[in-house]
């Protein structure tokens, strides 16, 4: 069987002060998925453990800073990959030294379809 996208959810998240690219990323996550709800797996008898494959990607001006195994950890269902690639948005505070990070986050599941 080949794998299938059937959901692509996207998502903002920021950490407004401290420039934590992981909290970032959490929060980019989160709000991607609280706009889904997987109901056809249900429907389908899918075991989202076995056969729900979860692909993150998120975007962040600095990704190498971003702890893809906590953001993998957050997912609550499937087999889960996390990329971090370039993207996001810094916005600099240089009076304070402080920058906003500003993350995207896509949350793409795939299934073992005919």
């Amino acid at each position: 069987m080949a794998r299938k996208r059937v959901i692509l959810e996207l998502g903002t998240g920021n950490d407004l002060h401290g420039g934590d690219y992981t909290k970032a990323a959490l929060r980019a996550v989160q709000d991607a998925l609280h706009h889904s709800s997987l109901t056809m797996l249900r429907a389908l008898k899918v075991d989202p453990k076995t056969s729900m494959f979860v692909n993150v990607t998120i975007g962040v001006a600095q990704p190498d800073k971003v702890d893809t195994e906590k953001v993998r950890a957050s997912l609550p269902h499937g087999i889960v990959t996390v990329t971090a690639v370039k993207g996001g948005l810094d916005v600099l505070d240089p009076e304070n030294n402080d920058p906003a990070v500003i993350a995207s986050a896509a949350v793409e599941v795939q299934l073992e379809l005919p």
